[in-house]
């Protein structure tokens, strides 16, 4: 769906979750940019700009009463990841070196 919207600041955009209210009142929906010198809030904007266009798509595949409004969400899960792998590898190297040091 979101390669038919022609907007070039959502080009390369992957829905990689997405949180519904249980009134289906709201969907927090989160993605994740793949070109890392895009502008994440030029893509916030581009995908807020398309809400209105999404949500009538969503209402026509999905035939629901109600059609959540959208709210986009940067998705920050392999940021932190990779972070999280860093941190590991910063405390293995630590601890191989500690190791070294008492061994002489």
């Amino acid at each position: 769906m979101l390669r038919e919207v022609k907007d070039v600041r959502i080009e390369g955009v992957i829905v990689s979750d997405v949180e519904v209210s249980a009134d289906l009142k709201h969907a927090s929906v989160y993605v994740h940019v793949t070109a890392a010198e895009k502008d994440k809030s030029d893509v916030l904007d581009g995908l807020t700009s398309a809400a209105g266009f999404i949500r009538s798509r969503l209402g026509r595949e999905l035939r629901l009463f109600r059609i959540p409004e959208l709210r986009f969400v940067i998705d920050r899960t392999q940021e932190k990841a990779a972070r999280i792998s860093q941190l590991l590898q910063e405390i293995r190297e630590a601890g191989s070196s500690a190791d070294e040091e008492e061994s002489e």
